[in-house]
């Protein structure tokens, strides 16, 4: 049995995803980059000892990469399930990252698996299939990521049980550096306190934010002996801006905290 992925819990999130399991309901998880979203569904695919799919989703990924295709194969022509298909026939949770950067031709190939009829249709072999007892849609999207443009359609949304996710508590983000890393409290508490202040910078117009994720790579380096400012930059403040002003003023301010 693989190790179970480390999971801290912010609030009721695990038992809501526990009863939306039970009752088959397709599951929409909503927040930033980097709050913990795909480690939270690896937990509970873990937890609830069930077959877990993952596609990452970007703007070429299409109904067919999800569907299937035929494939040329010793001179024949073989159909090859894709990652959707499978998990409808064989059962288990199908975690579709970031969705809202797919083609528009996935979220009409999801619609009739996310209401009653549970139901898959290829196209190209001609026929539908019924979900296996076991098989759970879940989705992610980052709401508001550049404003007017991959938003999911108010129709979509409300086909699924919905939780938003941000930023951990202080002290659970601080536990959850410890956690990942093995870093000694004094400096996750710094790194925590440099992601929070870099959250608060409005003004500076970043795109994304400091994200645990981000927090968790600069623990990792420090942890493994890199010098803590030299770590801060390279993994929190870098991946954050291409703007040379913004990148020294950030480093200014986080080499004041750490």
């Amino acid at each position: 049995m693989n190790k179970t992925p480390y999971y801290q819990a912010v609030g009721k999130e695990i038992e809501v995803f526990e009863k939306s399991y039970e009752n088959r309901l397709p599951f929409l998880l909503k927040g930033p980059t980097g709050t913990g979203k795909s480690r939270f569904i690896e937990y509970m695919a873990h937890k609830l000892n069930t077959k877990f799919f993952t596609v990452a989703c970007h703007e070429e990924t299409s109904a067919t990469d999800l569907i299937g295709r035929y494939i040329i194969k010793g001179g024949e022509t073989q159909w090859l399930d894709g990652p959707l298909t499978r998990a409808v026939k064989e059962g288990g949770i199908i975690y579709l990252d970031e969705i809202a950067e797919a083609r528009p031709d996935v979220i009409v190939a999801i619609h009739p698996l996310t209401d009653h009829r549970r139901e898959l249709y290829i196209d190209k072999l001609g026929e539908t299939i019924k979900a296996h007892e076991n098989f759970m849609l879940v989705a992610s999207f980052n709401p508001g990521y550049q404003k007017g443009f991959k938003e999911l359609k108010p129709s979509t949304k409300q086909r699924f049980i919905a939780l938003s996710f941000k930023y951990p508590e202080k002290e659970t983000e601080i536990k959850i550096l410890i956690n990942e890393t093995g870093v000694d409290k004094e400096i996750a508490k710094k790194l925590v306190n440099v992601g929070e202040k870099i959250r608060n910078l409005t003004e500076m117009g970043l795109t994304e934010t400091a994200s645990t994720r981000l927090l968790v790579d600069a623990a990792k380096l420090i942890h493994s002996g890199l010098p803590k400012r030299l770590s801060v930059e390279v993994a929190i403040i870098e991946p954050l801006t291409d703007d040379l002003e913004i990148i020294e003023a950030l480093k200014d301010l986080a080499n004041l905290m750490i």
